[in-house]
C-alpha cells in the first residue's frame, strides 16, 4: 500500500507558537479571519520566536505535511535559514520595520555629519574650532534595496542628496539618482559622505565593509549600520576610527552583540552606538499585527504574501 496521504486544513486555520502567544497577535490572526487551532490541526504557522531554528524544525517535522505557510517574525531570517525549504511558502517581518529604522539611520546620518557625537565626547572642542557637514547635496550611498531603503530615500529626498543605491540587481531602484551592483560599490565609495548599510546578511555580505572599503572611502565620511553588525568587521572599523582613515561611524548593530561594556569602541569620539533600538517592542508591535493581519486575509483570499522569503537568497 502505498503512503497514507497527508491530511489537509483550511487555509483559515493558523497555529500560533511555541508556547502562548500574546494577546495581540492572537487577535492579529483573528482580524485577518482566520481560527487559532493547535499545529496539528493548522494549514499554516506563525512562528514568534526571533532564534529558535531548532524548535521550529522540530514542529516542521511533527506537522510539515500539512503547515503549507509559514510566517516569521523578523526582516531577518538569518537564524532560519538552515529550516527554509521549497516546499512550503515562507514570509517574514521584510518591509515591517522599515520606517522606524530608517528614521534612526537619518538620525544617526545627521548626527554624524553635524560632528555631535565628537561635542558630547569632547565639549571644549567649541573653544577650538567647529566641525560639520550638510547633509544637503551630500553623496549618499546606501547599500541594500529593501523596504528600509525605500523609507531612508523618502525621507532624505528633501535635502536633495545625491543618492546610490548598490543592489545585487542592475535595474534601477526608485527613489536613487543611481544603482549600481556590489561589483560597483568601491568606485560609489570614492565620493560618498555617508553610506548607509541596509542589506540582508548573507555568505556574500558577511564583512562587506573592512580595511580595505575603509580605505576607499574619503577621511570625511560616515558609516551607518542599521542591519547587522557582521556586515562590517569590528576590529577594522575601529582602527579606520582611531586612524582617521573615515570621519565616524553610527552603528545601531554591532558584531558582537551586544556590544560588551568595556569594548573600544565606546570609547571613540567619532562613533555613537545604539543598541539594535531602530525598531523597539512599541513600535513594531502594531507593525506587525498589520502585517499578520494583512497576510492572514491575503492567505484566506488567495492573493500574493507580503515579504516573501527568497529561499535561494535566504533573506
Amino acid at each position: 500500500m502505498g503512503a497514507a496521504a497527508v491530511q489537509r486544513f483550511p487555509v483559515d486555520a493558523v497555529a500560533v507558537g511555541p508556547g502562548d502567544a500574546p494577546d495581540w497577535l492572537v487577535q492579529s490572526v483573528r482580524d485577518g479571519g482566520a481560527t487559532v487551532v493547535p499545529p496539528g490541526q493548522a494549514d499554516a504557522l506563525l512562528w514568534i520566536h526571533p532564534d529558535d531554528p531548532g524548535g521550529l524544525a522540530a514542529v516542521l517535522r511533527s506537522h510539515g505535511g500539512h503547515l503549507r505557510w509559514v510566517q516569521l517574525p523578523w526582516a531577518g531570517v538569518e537564524p532560519y535559514v538552515g529550516v527554509l525549504d521549497r516546499e512550503r511558502i515562507w514570509t517574514c517581518g521584510k518591509g515591517v520595520y522599515a520606517e522606524p529604522v530608517a528614521e534612526l539611520a537619518l538620525t544617526l546620518v545627521l548626527a554624524g555629519l553635524r560632528g555631535l557625537p565628537t561635542y558630547l565626547h569632547d565639549a571644549p572642542l567649541v573653544e577650538r574650532g567647529t566641525i560639520g557637514r550638510n547633509l544637503r547635496g551630500a553623496d549618499v550611498v546606501v547599500v541594500g534595496a529593501g523596504g528600509i531603503t525605500d523609507a531612508f530615500l523618502r525621507m532624505v529626498a528633501p535635502f536633495d542628496a545625491i543618492t546610490t543605491v548598490v543592489r545585487r540587481r542592475s535595474e534601477p531602484h526608485p527613489g536613487a539618482r543611481r544603482t549600481v551592483t556590489l561589483d560597483g560599490l568601491d568606485d560609489a565609495l570614492r565620493d560618498a559622505d555617508v553610506v548607509v548599510v541596509a542589506c540582508a546578511l548573507t555568505p556574500a555580505t558577511t564583512g562587506l565593509f573592512d580595511a580595505r572599503r575603509f580605505a576607499r572611502m574619503q577621511q570625511h565620511a560616515w558609516l551607518v549600520n542599521v542591519a547587522r553588525g557582521a556586515l562590517v568587521v569590528t576590529d577594522d572599523l575601529l582602527e579606520a576610527l582611531r586612524a582617521g582613515t573615515i570621519g565616524g561611524a553610527g552603528l545601531d548593530v554591532t558584531d558582537p552583540e551586544p556590544l560588551p561594556p568595556d569594548h573600544p569602541l565606546w570609547a571613540e569620539t567619532n562613533c555613537v552606538i545604539t543598541p539594535h533600538v531602530g525598531n523597539t517592542a512599541d513600535m513594531g508591535r502594531p507593525l506587525l499585527a498589520e502585517r499578520i493581519r494583512s497576510n492572514v486575509a491575503r492567505r484566506i483570499a488567495g492573493a500574493p504574501l507580503l515579504g516573501p522569503v527568497d529561499v535561494d537568497a535566504g533573506y
